[in-house]
Protein backbone atom coordinates (compact mmCIF):
# COMPACT_ATOMS: atom_id res chain seq x y z
CA UNK A 1 0.00 0.00 0.00
CA UNK A 2 2.00 2.83 -1.38
CA UNK A 3 1.38 6.11 0.63
CA UNK A 4 1.93 9.87 0.24
CA UNK A 5 1.99 13.02 1.85
CA UNK A 6 0.65 15.88 -0.01
CA UNK A 7 1.05 19.38 1.46
CA UNK A 8 -1.02 21.84 -0.21
CA UNK A 9 0.48 25.11 -0.10
CA UNK A 10 -1.26 28.61 -1.25
CA UNK A 11 0.95 31.75 -1.30
CA UNK A 12 -1.75 34.04 -0.69
CA UNK A 13 -4.03 33.91 2.27
CA UNK A 14 -7.05 36.43 3.73
CA UNK A 15 -6.05 36.56 7.05
CA UNK A 16 -2.44 36.30 7.06
CA UNK A 17 -0.74 36.47 3.33
CA UNK A 18 2.85 34.55 3.08
CA UNK A 19 2.54 33.21 5.91
CA UNK A 20 4.05 29.73 4.90
CA UNK A 21 7.42 31.81 4.28
CA UNK A 22 7.64 33.11 7.29
CA UNK A 23 10.46 32.41 8.86
CA UNK A 24 10.18 30.35 12.17
CA UNK A 25 13.12 29.12 13.48
CA UNK A 26 15.79 29.96 11.02
CA UNK A 27 13.83 27.99 8.55
CA UNK A 28 10.37 28.93 6.84
CA UNK A 29 6.69 27.86 7.85
CA UNK A 30 7.06 24.68 4.72
CA UNK A 31 9.97 24.04 4.87
CA UNK A 32 9.54 22.69 8.29
CA UNK A 33 6.04 21.83 7.94
CA UNK A 34 7.65 19.33 4.79
CA UNK A 35 10.23 17.90 7.48
CA UNK A 36 8.11 17.40 10.01
CA UNK A 37 6.32 15.41 7.49
CA UNK A 38 9.44 13.48 6.28
CA UNK A 39 10.27 12.92 9.86
CA UNK A 40 7.58 11.12 10.44
CA UNK A 41 8.39 7.99 8.13
CA UNK A 42 4.95 6.67 7.79
CA UNK A 43 5.27 8.16 3.97
CA UNK A 44 7.06 6.35 0.90
CA UNK A 45 7.36 10.24 -0.20
CA UNK A 46 5.80 13.81 0.62
CA UNK A 47 5.10 16.10 -2.07
CA UNK A 48 4.20 19.67 -1.57
CA UNK A 49 1.67 21.32 -4.06
CA UNK A 50 1.71 25.09 -4.89
CA UNK A 51 0.78 27.24 -7.05
CA UNK A 52 3.67 30.13 -5.59
CA UNK A 53 7.25 29.62 -7.89
CA UNK A 54 8.32 31.15 -5.00
CA UNK A 55 7.36 28.36 -2.55
CA UNK A 56 8.22 25.73 -5.19
CA UNK A 57 12.10 27.19 -5.21
CA UNK A 58 11.79 27.31 -1.79
CA UNK A 59 10.78 23.41 -1.46
CA UNK A 60 13.42 22.48 -4.22
CA UNK A 61 16.28 24.66 -2.76
CA UNK A 62 15.72 22.29 0.12
CA UNK A 63 16.42 19.25 -1.02
CA UNK A 64 12.27 18.47 -0.94
CA UNK A 65 9.70 17.46 -4.06
CA UNK A 66 7.61 20.16 -5.06
CA UNK A 67 4.76 20.20 -7.64
CA UNK A 68 3.33 23.39 -9.18
CA UNK A 69 -0.36 23.38 -9.87
CA UNK A 70 -1.11 23.69 -13.64
CA UNK A 71 -4.67 25.01 -12.84
CA UNK A 72 -6.41 27.49 -10.20
CA UNK A 73 -8.25 25.71 -7.55
CA UNK A 74 -11.12 26.52 -5.19
CA UNK A 75 -10.29 23.56 -2.78
CA UNK A 76 -7.13 21.62 -1.30
CA UNK A 77 -9.16 18.50 -2.44
CA UNK A 78 -8.65 19.71 -5.97
CA UNK A 79 -5.29 20.98 -5.73
CA UNK A 80 -4.18 17.85 -4.61
CA UNK A 81 -6.07 15.49 -6.91
CA UNK A 82 -4.83 17.59 -10.41
CA UNK A 83 -1.22 16.70 -8.75
CA UNK A 84 -1.40 13.21 -8.11
CA UNK A 85 -3.53 11.80 -10.90
CA UNK A 86 -1.01 10.27 -12.90
CA UNK A 87 0.81 9.32 -9.73
CA UNK A 88 1.79 5.44 -9.27
CA UNK A 89 0.07 5.61 -5.29
CA UNK A 90 -2.86 4.26 -2.99
CA UNK A 91 -3.17 6.48 -0.31
CA UNK A 92 -3.05 9.81 0.07
CA UNK A 93 -2.76 11.90 3.17
CA UNK A 94 -3.16 15.74 3.14
CA UNK A 95 -1.12 17.33 5.41
CA UNK A 96 -2.00 21.42 6.25
CA UNK A 97 0.83 23.39 5.08
CA UNK A 98 0.43 25.62 7.93
CA UNK A 99 0.63 23.36 11.06
CA UNK A 100 4.55 22.36 11.10
CA UNK A 101 4.00 20.74 14.42
CA UNK A 102 2.71 17.74 13.02
CA UNK A 103 1.18 14.97 15.57
CA UNK A 104 2.40 11.79 13.93
CA UNK A 105 0.29 9.66 15.96
CA UNK A 106 -2.79 11.20 14.49
CA UNK A 107 -1.61 10.39 11.05
CA UNK A 108 -1.02 7.02 11.67
CA UNK A 109 -4.43 6.41 12.98
CA UNK A 110 -6.05 7.58 9.56
CA UNK A 111 -3.56 5.34 7.55
CA UNK A 112 -4.49 2.41 9.83
CA UNK A 113 -7.70 2.38 8.94
CA UNK A 114 -7.03 1.66 5.52
CA UNK A 115 -4.87 -0.92 6.42
CA UNK A 116 -7.63 -2.55 8.16
CA UNK A 117 -9.92 -2.35 5.33
CA UNK A 118 -9.35 -5.00 3.79
CA UNK A 119 -12.95 -4.97 1.71
CA UNK A 120 -11.97 -1.56 0.39
CA UNK A 121 -15.18 -0.26 1.74
CA UNK A 122 -13.88 2.94 3.20
CA UNK A 123 -13.31 6.19 0.92
CA UNK A 124 -11.28 8.18 3.09
CA UNK A 125 -10.37 8.81 6.80
CA UNK A 126 -10.24 11.73 8.93
CA UNK A 127 -10.04 12.98 12.22
CA UNK A 128 -12.52 14.09 15.13
CA UNK A 129 -12.10 15.39 18.90
CA UNK A 130 -14.56 16.19 21.55
CA UNK A 131 -15.85 19.66 22.36
CA UNK A 132 -17.48 20.36 25.57
CA UNK A 133 -17.40 23.92 25.88
CA UNK A 134 -20.72 25.55 24.58
CA UNK A 135 -18.75 28.19 22.59
CA UNK A 136 -16.91 25.75 20.49
CA UNK A 137 -19.97 24.09 20.11
CA UNK A 138 -21.68 26.90 18.75
CA UNK A 139 -18.66 28.89 17.21
CA UNK A 140 -19.52 28.26 12.90
CA UNK A 141 -15.64 28.27 12.47
CA UNK A 142 -15.43 25.39 14.32
CA UNK A 143 -17.13 22.40 11.76
CA UNK A 144 -19.22 20.18 13.95
CA UNK A 145 -19.67 15.67 12.34
CA UNK A 146 -22.23 13.21 13.50
CA UNK A 147 -21.19 9.63 13.10
CA UNK A 148 -22.98 6.47 12.99
CA UNK A 149 -22.09 3.49 15.44
CA UNK A 150 -19.26 2.39 13.36
CA UNK A 151 -17.81 5.76 13.21
CA UNK A 152 -18.84 6.35 9.66
CA UNK A 153 -19.42 10.31 9.15
CA UNK A 154 -23.54 10.63 8.80
CA UNK A 155 -23.26 14.78 8.28
CA UNK A 156 -20.41 17.76 8.52
CA UNK A 157 -21.50 21.47 9.67
CA UNK A 158 -20.83 25.00 10.75
CA UNK A 159 -24.15 24.49 13.12
CA UNK A 160 -24.62 22.89 15.92
CA UNK A 161 -25.51 18.70 15.33
CA UNK A 162 -27.13 17.58 16.60
CA UNK A 163 -29.20 20.27 17.78
CA UNK A 164 -30.03 19.58 21.47
CA UNK A 165 -33.73 19.96 21.71
CA UNK A 166 -33.34 17.17 24.65
CA UNK A 167 -30.77 18.16 27.35
CA UNK A 168 -29.31 15.53 29.46
CA UNK A 169 -29.41 12.08 26.74
CA UNK A 170 -25.64 11.45 26.77
CA UNK A 171 -24.70 13.14 23.20
CA UNK A 172 -21.66 13.91 22.53
CA UNK A 173 -20.32 16.85 20.07
CA UNK A 174 -17.60 16.69 18.11
CA UNK A 175 -14.85 18.75 15.82
CA UNK A 176 -13.81 17.74 12.52
CA UNK A 177 -9.82 18.00 12.30
CA UNK A 178 -9.17 18.35 9.04
CA UNK A 179 -6.68 16.25 8.37
CA UNK A 180 -7.83 13.10 5.14
CA UNK A 181 -6.42 10.52 4.16
CA UNK A 182 -8.17 9.36 0.69
CA UNK A 183 -8.02 6.53 -1.63
CA UNK A 184 -6.69 7.69 -4.69
CA UNK A 185 -9.82 7.39 -6.70
CA UNK A 186 -12.00 8.77 -3.87
CA UNK A 187 -10.27 11.91 -4.99
CA UNK A 188 -9.93 11.32 -8.62
CA UNK A 189 -13.77 11.25 -8.61
CA UNK A 190 -13.93 14.21 -6.29
CA UNK A 191 -11.92 15.89 -8.95
CA UNK A 192 -14.53 15.73 -11.54
CA UNK A 193 -17.52 16.05 -9.88
CA UNK A 194 -19.52 19.30 -9.61
CA UNK A 195 -20.19 20.92 -6.29
CA UNK A 196 -23.65 20.64 -5.03
CA UNK A 197 -25.61 22.30 -3.05
CA UNK A 198 -24.72 21.26 0.65
CA UNK A 199 -21.16 21.73 0.13
CA UNK A 200 -22.59 25.40 -1.74
CA UNK A 201 -24.31 26.58 1.23
CA UNK A 202 -21.97 25.73 4.18
CA UNK A 203 -18.87 25.69 2.30
CA UNK A 204 -17.25 22.38 2.95
CA UNK A 205 -15.82 20.13 0.61
CA UNK A 206 -16.24 16.99 2.83
CA UNK A 207 -19.89 17.25 1.76
CA UNK A 208 -19.15 16.86 -2.27
CA UNK A 209 -18.08 13.30 -0.38
CA UNK A 210 -20.78 12.40 1.37
CA UNK A 211 -23.57 13.64 -1.52
CA UNK A 212 -21.76 11.40 -3.86
CA UNK A 213 -22.30 8.35 -1.73
CA UNK A 214 -18.47 8.23 -0.87
CA UNK A 215 -17.73 6.61 3.35
CA UNK A 216 -15.75 8.99 5.82
CA UNK A 217 -14.38 7.25 8.27
CA UNK A 218 -13.67 9.56 11.20
CA UNK A 219 -11.26 8.52 14.03
CA UNK A 220 -11.37 10.46 17.25
CA UNK A 221 -8.09 11.77 18.64
CA UNK A 222 -7.32 14.30 21.87
CA UNK A 223 -4.66 16.01 19.63
CA UNK A 224 -5.32 19.99 19.43
CA UNK A 225 -3.48 20.60 16.12
CA UNK A 226 -1.72 24.52 16.24
CA UNK A 227 -2.11 25.93 13.02
CA UNK A 228 -0.29 29.33 11.68
CA UNK A 229 -3.39 31.66 10.88
CA UNK A 230 -2.32 35.27 12.35
CA UNK A 231 0.71 37.07 13.03
CA UNK A 232 0.22 35.87 16.45
CA UNK A 233 0.03 32.55 15.69
CA UNK A 234 3.42 32.59 14.27
CA UNK A 235 5.01 34.42 17.17
CA UNK A 236 3.28 31.63 19.82
CA UNK A 237 4.98 29.02 17.10
CA UNK A 238 8.41 30.54 17.67
CA UNK A 239 8.31 30.43 21.18
CA UNK A 240 7.07 26.71 21.47
CA UNK A 241 9.91 25.73 18.76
Amino acid sequence: MKTIAVIPARYASTRFPAKLMQDLGGKTVITRTYEAAVNTQLFDEVFVVTDSDLIFDEIVAQGGKAIKSVKEHESGSDRIAEAVENLDVDIVVNVQGDEPFIDKDSLAKVIDVFRKDVDGKIDLASLMREIKDENDIDNPNNVKVVVDQNGMALYFSRSVIPYPREQNVGVRYFQHIGIYAFRKQALIDFYHLPMKSLEASEKLEQLRYLEFGKRIKMVETTHISIGIDTPEDLEKARQLL
